[in-house]
């Protein structure tokens, strides 16, 4: 149980600094949110399983991520559509 719990820190963490290492890219910042939001899952999932609950509420949380990773990808074709690439230091949120 604790190896499970020690992997998906492990992982939430990895995918914090790689959040705050690659901020020039949109991309790179959408992929890191969605390996954070993978590992919160795997820890709701053990935690269910440990309970021996239902898991019905990590359909609802995978849902929501989908939803989530949906918007997030619709926003960098917006982006890539109005200014021709991802990179966050040629979009201007004054203009």
């Amino acid at each position: 149980m604790m190896v499970y719990l020690y992997t998906s820190m492990l992982m939430f963490f990895s995918g914090l600094i790689m959040f705050s290492l690659k901020r020039k890219h949109l991309l790179l910042m959408l992929l890191s949110i969605e390996y954070m939001i993978l590992s919160l899952y795997f820890v709701m999932f053990i935690y269910l399983s440990f309970l021996s609950n239902d898991y019905f509420f990590s359909m609802i949380f995978l849902t929501f991520s989908v939803c989530e990773g949906a918007l997030g990808l619709s926003i960098l074709v917006s982006m890539i559509r109005t200014h021709g690439n991802d990179y966050f230091q040629g979009f201007n949120l004054l203009w």
